[in-house]
């Protein structure tokens, strides 16, 4: 039976910013557990990622879902900034700020990311020791993996930008921007098929940008190393047509952990959010959550 909640505005700070979040708290007469969340890469919370919250919500799970540093609702005064140790700030703090919010239960604490912030999930389960589970949906894992999916001329074309990007905060924040997303063919750190990106963005509000540079993040920073470290239940939900974040190499990762648990989605990678396949992700998503409290 689904039931009834309430949404909050909430802000919290991170490292002396003011974030911005909202706190789904279901119609309960005692704490429910918490289910932490944040958006992929360049997003807000208005993503589709405020459905996924409102379907916990009425499962009986509290959800405090939050935009990164720069993003959204949250301050910030480098605007589209990605950068991974801010992020990974950010989910800290929020989770430290609402673990101690007596109208939920923090210590049973959840955790929900899709693409950039489902390998998020996957390092902060492999370094904080309070998660309960967690769910990473098309979860970015590893670099050269993304890599090999896209041409040499994909690469060659963003290398300029990158360059002026560096070279003109050097003096001050003034980045040289790259579109996030785009249809394939256009010069954009994501290509995706056309009819199914105008789906996905719909009419959000969304700055379809971020600084060029952004891509040395990539290079960095590839999450799924840290599957042999976990030791609290992950699901893995991989999307077979995936060319952003591949499955064949998340779930070859996944398997270094015995607390996996992983599915195979017959989409791409942003069908997930997306009807029909959404109904059959946030179904699974609930019954795992139901499974490991």
């Amino acid at each position: 039976m689904e039931k009834a909640f309430q949404r909050q505005d909430i802000d919290f700070d991170s490292k002396g910013t003011r974030c911005r979040a909202w706190l789904y708290l279901p119609d309960s007469d005692h704490p429910c557990p918490i289910i932490v969340m944040a958006h992929g890469l360049g997003g807000t919370r208005e993503m589709h990622l405020n459905e996924y919250a409102e379907r916990f919500a009425s499962a009986g799970y509290a959800c405090f879902l939050f935009d990164y540093r720069n993003y959204g609702a949250s301050d910030g005064n480098q605007r589209q900034l990605i950068n991974v140790k801010m992020q990974l700030e950010d989910w800290n703090s929020a989770i430290e700020y609402i673990k101690r919010d007596n109208r939920v239960d923090g210590d049973n604490l959840l955790l929900f990311g899709s693409s950039f912030s489902g390998g998020h999930v996957i390092w902060l389960s492999a370094h904080r020791k309070d998660i309960k589970a967690a769910v990473a949906q098309c979860p970015y894992t590893d670099t050269i993996a993304t890599t090999k999916t896209v041409s040499p001329l994909y690469i060659l074309k963003k290398i300029p930008y990158v360059i002026a990007d560096i070279l003109s905060c050097i003096t001050g924040y003034h980045p040289v921007m790259l579109k996030l997303s785009s249809y394939k063919g256009e010069n954009a750190f994501m290509e995706a098929d056309e009819e199914t990106t105008k789906r996905f963005i719909g009419d959000i509000d969304y700055i379809n940008e971020a600084p060029a540079r952004t891509l040395l993040e990539f290079i960095k920073y590839s999450p799924g190393k840290f599957f042999k470290n976990i030791n609290n239940p992950v699901y893995v939900a991989a999307c077979s047509k995936d060319t952003l974040a591949p499955a064949q190499k998340t779930l070859q990762l996944a398997c270094n952990s015995e607390y996996t648990t992983c599915k195979v989605y017959n989409c791409g990678h942003f069908d997930i959010y997306l009807h029909p396949f959404f109904e059959e992700a946030i179904n699974d998503y609930i019954h795992f959550y139901k499974q490991t409290i």
